[in-house]
């Protein structure tokens, strides 16, 4: 079999099986089929009339297998790219998204030069490593609650080259006494009941990561309430939130007392990140 056949026919199995476009299906194959091989996608091209040997064919079901079955890509890979940046990944962690990316832009708008920043729920570790290599300047400080997801963090951070102070915390338990001029956080916001949870990737991540209470909002309420205590005079709080969350947020932020709240859509036009500044 060359690999041209190979690739239409996972391409058409992947097509069936998670319900992509064909785009999406042809994209995923050449993905999976570069990483089984060890090559770039571009090799693929330049080879698609080339036979597959046996042991090509075992590595390149292999991985087939896996995404067949549901596994996200990001965690076949073991990374995922966010903000122009590769992220190692793993169970124990998110897999960064694009919308991710308004709350990484909503911050350096906001924080001021040499900010000391919170990155709660740090996950990968992609926020807090991107502010850090886009704002030298500022000081970061990164915590999660998870100590596999934030030793995952940490090596991130030591492969990119970014200076992070990494700490264990349930939220803020580690913090006392700390303030920062700037919070953000990427907390979980889905309902507990939210059908969705048992859907696509979602299936293999973490659901502590994902879901909070009935409404979804169980973290971002805590957050909000004790954030001030955590914060500069002046300082701001952004987090990024669900698509049907973009009322409740502000309202819950304006109605603790926070100054200046706003919220911003992400590319889709769908509600993303929202903010307010201590008075």
């Amino acid at each position: 079999m060359t690999l041209a056949v190979y690739l239409a026919d996972r391409a058409g199995r992947l097509d069936a099986a998670l319900r992509l476009t064909p785009r999406e299906a042809r994209l995923e194959a050449r993905v999976l089929a570069a990483a089984a091989l060890g090559v770039e996608p571009v090799w693929l091209i330049a080879h698609d009339t080339d036979l597959l040997a046996p042991q090509q064919l075992a590595a390149l079901d292999a991985l087939f297998e896996r995404r067949l079955a549901g596994e996200p890509v990001a965690y076949i890979l073991g990374e995922r790219e966010f903000y122009g940046r590769k992220f190692r990944v793993s169970p124990a962690t998110l897999i960064p998204r694009p919308e991710t990316e308004h709350l990484v832009d909503a911050a350096l708008s906001h924080g001021p030069d040499a900010a000391r920043v919170l990155d709660i729920g740090t996950g990968s570790g992609c926020i807090a490593i991107t502010l850090k290599l886009e704002r030298p300047d500022c000081s970061l400080c990164a915590v999660d609650v998870s100590t596999d997801a934030l030793a995952m963090a940490q090596a991130n951070g030591e492969r990119l080259g970014a200076g992070i102070e990494w700490l264990e915390s349930d939220l803020f338990a580690a913090l006392a006494g700390r303030r920062f001029a700037l919070i953000v956080s990427n907390p979980p916001y889905i309902a507990a009941g939210d059908g969705h949870l048992g859907q696509g990737d979602v299936r293999f991540e973490p659901k502590g990561a994902l879901a909070s209470g009935a409404d979804g909002l169980d973290a971002i309420r805590a957050i909000v309430k004790r954030a001030p205590a955590h914060l500069e005079p002046g300082g701001w709080l952004l987090l990024e939130h669900g698509y049907d969350q973009g009322e409740t947020v502000p309202a819950l932020l304006a109605g603790a007392g926070y100054a200046e709240v706003f919220m911003a859509r992400d590319l889709a036009g769908q509600p993303r990140v929202s903010g307010g500044r201590r008075t």
